[in-house]
């Protein structure tokens, strides 16, 4: 069964930075694609960040040159490094997993508040 776990999230100034961790758990083969989405309240959840197997990057034109996505595939977590936070980052982060048979998995989500 596949689990994935965030944690890292928390109340920052603007300006501050959080690191974001997903520990994804129930594959012995690992997962393709891992990535970062957002869910602001009252606004649909959004693709934030993903990494490839291979380390391929890709950013929403929103927070390009402030996050970075990273993993390490020997733990098969993700890391979402979030920097120059603004209070329109604020909203509630979860990591999905791409499995080798193309079914995404999400995890429960961790709130990111971002005071003014």
């Amino acid at each position: 069964q596949v689990q994935l776990v965030e944690s890292g999230g928390g109340l920052v100034q603007a300006g501050g930075s959080l690191r974001l961790s997903c520990a994804a758990s129930g594959s012995r083969v690992g997962f393709n694609t891992l990535g970062w989405g957002r869910q602001a309240p009252g606004k649909q959840r959004d693709l934030v960040a993903t990494i490839s197997r291979a380390g391929t990057t890709n950013y929403a034109d929103s927070v390009k040159g402030r996050f970075t996505i990273s993993r390490d595939n020997a733990k098969n977590t993700v890391y979402l490094q979030v920097n120059d936070l603004k209070p329109e980052d604020t909203a509630v982060y979860y990591c999905y997993a791409q499995s080798i048979h193309s079914v995404y998995f999400w995890g429960q989500g961790t709130q990111v508040t971002v005071s003014s």
